[in-house]
């Protein structure tokens, strides 16, 4: 090899050499992105539902059954609703969630927190037979409820249907705070008691405190049950304490079906719950997975 032959530039490497590493850049970023992806993919499918009823709320009543999602937005379903009693209805509906919530938290917290604390005879009896209740279909309850409702005259009113709403929630709430007052220390009130506070003192200073997260987990999940019943709502109302699932029901009609109307309503029903949910998300979410890990 001559001194010319060496100073002659190599030879590019094939194109074909390049593919590689550009698959192994592709893959590198798919492992890192991977879980976001995935967690988008679900979101859509989750979110599609909720998505398509309320593009269907802002569409043109001519438009509703056509599959394009080019259209001019109008507010024709939501001005609909305000010529009827559907936001009575609404109110009605906010009225006995807010009662419901508020009984069950109110009765429930404090046996929760006896079941937990004080030790007697037969409470895990008790803890179970108050789990029991929540087994039994609503219908067979039904028409006790009715016949009662009908003699004491709480039928169609917002206190009847609020009382009714405790049968399911008041289950969910002893049994969620359970959970939540087992991982307060106990060591923490007996330091209280040595302080001087009483027991209903240091409950209310100490571990209703420390178990807020709980609290609050409890009081959303109470408050979508008793705002998206329908069955109960359906059977003791008829006018004066109708709900809001039971008034879009009624766009259901014999002449045909109010579609515009229904999106709309279907819309304004999601909002109170997840304006609430988005204002408690930090205490949701501590509540939710508080107890997952015990020492």
């Amino acid at each position: 090899m001559t001194s010319a032959d060496a100073t002659l530039p190599l030879p590019a490497p094939p194109a074909a050499a390049a593919l590689p590493l550009t698959a192994t850049r592709h893959a590198g970023w798919l492992r890192r992105h991977a879980r976001g992806l995935v967690a988008i993919a679900l979101l859509l499918v989750v979110m599609f539902p909720f998505l398509w009823l309320v593009q269907l709320a802002f569409k043109p009543g001519a438009e509703i059954f056509e599959d394009s999602l080019l259209f001019v937005p109008t507010l024709e379903g939501f001005r609909s609703l305000l010529q009827g009693n559907f936001l009575k209805s609404f109110w009605n509906s906010l009225a006995v969630s807010t009662l419901s919530t508020g009984l069950s938290l109110l009765i429930g917290v404090p046996a929760a927190y006896a079941l937990t604390r004080w030790q007697f005879r037969w409470r895990r009896h008790v803890a179970l037979w108050i789990l029991v209740t929540r087994m039994a279909p609503p219908i067979a309850f039904t028409i006790p409820f009715f016949l009662a409702y009908r003699w004491l005259g709480l039928q169609d009113t917002i206190a009847g249907l609020a009382i009714v709403y405790l049968t399911f929630n008041l289950a969910i709430v002893i049994w969620l705070m359970q959970t939540f007052f087992e991982a307060v220390p106990t060591a923490l009130e007996e330091a209280a008691y040595i302080d001087g506070c009483g027991v209903w003192q240091a409950f209310w200073r100490i571990t209703l405190p420390l178990a807020s997260p709980g609290l609050t987990a409890t009081a959303v999940l109470c408050f979508i049950f008793s705002w998206n019943d329908f069955f109960y709502a359906l059977i003791l109302t008829r006018t004066n304490a109708i709900t809001a699932p039971v008034a879009i029901v009624n766009f259901l009609q014999y002449e045909g079906w109010e579609w515009t109307k229904i999106a709309a309503s279907g819309t304004l029903v999601m909002f109170p719950v997840v304006i609430f949910t988005v204002l408690v998300r930090t205490y949701l979410v501590r509540g939710l997975t508080a107890g997952g890990v015990k020492d």
